[in-house]
């Protein structure tokens, strides 16, 4: 499995725990949050949770314009490889 597809797997995996009755096929590429049914509440919740599981710091304001979940996946993707070097 490549590295963006295990942050695709988190992202999903952390959806879904935050908004369970969701069908897991939606959260994928040019959803938004908001589609999904993430109030404000939820989608900070979705963020930190991402961070936690990733063992990523970086700022919440890191993560307000992004337009969908390839995004998001992208920017964890990005901030991972930074981390380590590569």
């Amino acid at each position: 499995m490549t590295a963006r597809a295990r942050i695709e797997e988190v992202v999903t995996e952390t959806v879904l725990d935050i908004l369970p009755g969701l069908d897991k096929d939606r959260v994928r590429g040019s959803a938004h949050l908001r589609d999904l049914g993430a109030d404000s509440v939820d989608r900070v919740e979705i963020i930190v949770g991402l961070l936690d599981r990733l063992a990523i710091q970086e700022p919440l304001a890191s993560f307000a314009d992004l337009p969908d979940i390839d995004a998001l996946t992208d920017l964890l993707h990005q901030l991972l490889r930074e981390r380590s070097g590569r």
